[in-house]
């Protein structure tokens, strides 16, 4: 019972690490309507931002902050360059943009920083807890206090500030928004921004678990994908959730399904999202789209 719950414990970990960069990628589609599949790259070049600024003897969490701004920086200048002259175009054109984005944000990250592995300090202590003969570690209670953080100021940005209410105003009818004179585009830059400062949490966490390199967000956003298929991508609620529930689905099957092992742990999340869209497409949290003849 001890082995089966801490299997429990170290997929609510890896869980919420996708759920950060579930996140991201919902608030993108919520605002804009656009799948960016260039999330995982932007998350990688902010978090190699931070490492650098920790080599040149920032102080970690300093150096945190100050990516955290270049993030969200990041993310409305792309917005404004890189996607809004492309605004109404058709949904392939858009997966094109966002797949050369891909492309072109990984090369430069090659370019200066190279492929070669690199350490990244964890912002959390090593050690942990024994409970039952259960260990929690500090990072794994880390990554989840850090997400529940996430959710929470997202929650109190949405629910309770006049930026938030647009946003929201946006995201649900941009027409009507416009017409109750929200400048839409600006909101949408932010929501970019916000997005992009949302990936570079997850970069971070991701960083001490896996080494930094170019390719390092590849998989997570495999997982990343199959947490906001699975949760639907117009919720965040739902992304957290989903990212959780791959989490421990795949450790799971892992650790007790012989043919999946530690190999084949990559099929977990393409049969969540190939079982999501052919049973409920929008979502455990989504809601079908409805439209009037």
């Amino acid at each position: 019972m001890a082995d089966f719950i801490q299997q429990l414990v170290e997929g609510l970990g890896a869980g919420a690490i996708y759920a950060s960069l579930a996140l991201a990628l919902v608030l993108i589609y919520r605002f804009t309507g656009i799948v960016n599949f260039a999330q995982g790259e932007m998350a990688m070049f902010a978090t190699f931002i931070a490492w650098q600024l920790v080599q040149a003897g920032v102080p970690f969490w300093l150096a945190l902050g100050a990516t955290l701004a270049i993030a969200f920086g990041g993310g409305m200048l792309i917005e404004r360059v890189v996607i809004r002259p492309v605004e109404g175009a058709p949904e392939l054109a858009l997966v094109i943009v966002t797949l050369g984005l891909f492309i072109l944000v990984n090369a430069v990250a090659g370019w200066i920083w190279s492929f070669l592995i690199k350490d990244f300090p964890s912002p959390f202590p090593s050690g942990a807890l024994d409970a039952g003969g259960v260990h929690l570690s500090y990072s794994t209670l880390g990554v989840l206090g850090v997400v529940a953080v996430v959710m929470g100021l997202l929650y109190i940005l949405f629910r309770y500030t006049k930026i938030g209410l647009a946003m929201r105003a946006v995201a649900s009818n941009p027409a009507s928004a416009r017409l109750l004179g929200i400048r839409v585009s600006g909101v949408l830059a932010l929501g970019w921004g916000l997005a992009a400062l949302v990936g570079a949490v997850s970069g971070v966490l991701v960083a001490p678990v896996l080494f930094l390199e170019p390719t390092m967000m590849g998989g997570v956003l495999i997982y990343a994908f199959a947490a906001a298929t699975l949760g639907g991508f117009d919720s965040p609620v739902g992304a957290v959730v989903g990212g959780l529930v791959v989490g421990i689905a795949e450790t799971l099957a892992g650790a007790y399904v012989g043919v999946i092992g530690s190999d084949l742990k990559i099929g977990v999340p393409l049969a969540v999202i190939i079982g999501v869209l052919l049973f409920r497409p929008q979502g455990l949290f989504g809601r079908a789209a409805v439209e009037r003849a």
